[in-house]
């Protein structure tokens, strides 16, 4: 029996970074209703009376920018969209990824469904076609600066409107052109506003965020767990989980991962057996699990606020309120999400940084029963020393990545554009530093699982006990030298795939467990 995909109204509902990643991924279906329908044409109309009126509104019968002064016939209005379509197409660099792109698209429509930015009905259902139809825009990754907008990228996402750019089709990129002539697809002819409706906007960060979020969550989680696994490996204490030490500086995010990591470690024979040993207290790498990972929680969860607020937000310029009040703002600066994205840039290198401590502490070789550099027969053997040497140079270069972007301000526009976010390099760097760190943690799965080894026949708890299994499956133990780059690729695709959480996922319900914690619900949706 088909499954019935859901459906996301725009405009109308609540849009949420997985809803839109559901609507890219063809898993849930936008939809324009009557109401949105009906919203957008009296907006458009507004702007018609306004054209007719021939009085001067900033975009509709004026120019852009520093020529917001000249004015503009009502007979030109149309060639001015056009023009600026073409104009502001100024992107260079690799094209971002076609999910990034039909993100784009999708919030970009939403925004546009709420009725307050002039644009045309045909224009929303041409935008709607090109995501239902996975006919997706080439667009270049830089030249946006985050103010007015991502003009640069926006431009090129809705070039082929007008026939011109590429497209992604069918796993290859072909012009617009030579689209259209295939298909018979015809260029639309833009009205008043409308060129200047389709490239103001946030909607090249907001999507990059949106990616952020996702990658980001999904190495939080697994930090966790291989951290627990360290601790076991490595044979840490517990109590630095304790719920009581957690009440008492009480933190969201690092509760939550207090939270979690004693309940991977509880029941484990592992931790029994050392309960009495005379270390008196762990490095900071295993004890301070819940501070350092939780203000990495703090920080993606700042983020996932404010993202829900601008993907319901309308960003372009000017807004039209009604047939007496347009104003021109600026809602299209990027700055509110420039800042949070940069603060999870340094939150997820932090996860990293962490992370590599822990990996130099496995090889150090200061643990009963685990040998140095994880492997017994060493000399002939360097074991897993040059791991280390990977995750420092990942460590050091998202360290590097670490300036914020959003620090930084070039004036454009001869001066009228005095202050911009540069939030689009914020979420782009943002991204190469959680590629990065998902690297790291894939080398410390590795190193956590060879030192979890070494406690054998000692048992963990259920889920490490998995946990360690499901790893195995993949990648067997090292008693000597080998290829260890075909392993980290292993350890990398084990990550992305979520291969360590389904396993998490799997036991929980089979054995009646929960990692769950009071504010899991916090954690778990965005």
């Amino acid at each position: 029996m088909k499954t019935e995909i859901k459906q996301f109204q725009y405009g109308d509902e609540e849009l949420t970074g997985q809803k839109a990643l559901k609507i890219a991924r063809g898993t849930m279906r936008g939809v324009l209703s009557l109401e949105a329908r009906n919203r957008v044409r009296a907006s458009e109309k507004i702007v018609q009376t306004i054209v007719a009126k021939e009085e001067p509104v900033y975009g509709i019968n004026t120019g852009f920018g520093p020529l917001c002064t000249t004015h503009i016939s009502k007979e030109e209005t149309r060639v001015l969209q056009i023009n600026i379509l073409k104009s502001h197409s100024v992107g260079v660099g690799e094209p971002i990824s076609i999910e990034i792109s039909k993100l784009m698209l999708i919030l970009k429509l939403h925004s546009l469904a709420k009725g307050y930015s002039g644009i045309s009905e045909k224009t929303l259902d041409r935008i709607l076609w090109h995501i239902d139809n996975d006919i997706i825009p080439v667009v270049p990754s830089q030249g946006s600066v985050g103010a007015s907008g991502d003009l640069a990228p926006l431009s090129h996402l809705f070039l082929p409107l007008i026939n011109l750019g590429k497209l992604h089709s069918n796993g290859t990129i072909i012009t617009s052109e030579e689209y259209f002539a295939k298909t018979n697809l015809k260029a639309l002819k833009l009205g008043p506003k409308e060129g200047l409706a389709l490239i103001n906007g946030t909607q090249f960060i907001a999507a990059h965020a949106i990616m952020v979020l996702e990658k980001m969550y999904n190495c939080l989680s697994h930090a966790d767990l291989i951290g627990a696994m360290m601790i076991e490996g490595l044979q840490g204490s517990i109590k630095p989980f304790y719920q009581e030490l957690h009440q008492l500086r009480p933190f969201k995010g690092n509760i939550h991962v207090a939270e979690r990591v004693k309940s991977l470690l509880s029941e484990s024979e592992i931790m029994e057996n050392h309960i009495d040993c005379e270390r008196v207290q762990d490095p900071y790498s295993l004890r301070c699990i819940p501070q350092v990972h939780g203000a990495s929680r703090n920080a993606w969860l700042h983020l996932k606020e404010l993202v829900l607020t601008e993907l319901n937000s309308v960003t372009d310029n000017p807004v039209i309120l009604n047939e007496n009040l347009t104003i021109s703002g600026g809602n299209f600066h990027g700055q509110p999400l420039a800042m949070a994205l940069d603060y999870a840039c340094v939150a997820a290198s932090e996860l990293g940084n962490i992370s590599d401590r822990r990996i130099y502490l496995a090889l150090e070789g200061n643990s009963p029963g685990v040998p140095k550099l994880l492997m017994k027969d060493t000399g002939i053997n360097s074991g897993y020393m040059i791991l280390q040497y990977t995750t420092a140079a990942l460590a050091s270069e998202n360290k590097s990545l670490c300036f914020p972007a959003s620090a930084d301000s070039i004036p454009t526009s001869m001066g009228q554009e005095d202050h911009v976010s540069m939030g689009s390099i914020s979420g782009r760097k943002a991204l190469r530093v959680i590629d990065n760190l998902e690297k790291i943690l894939a080398i410390e799965l590795l190193t956590a699982t060879q030192a979890f080894e070494y406690r054998k026949p000692l048992k963990s708890g259920v889920i490490l006990d998995e946990v360690h299994n499901a790893v195995r499956k993949s990648v067997a133990f090292a008693d000597k030298d080998r290829v260890f780059a075909e392993d980290i690729e292993k350890g990398i695709a084990m990550l992305k795939n979520k291969t360590i959480l389904k396993t998490v996922e799997r036991v929980c319900t089979q054995e009646g467990l929960s990692l769950e914690t009071s504010f899991s619900n916090l954690f778990e949706t965005y």
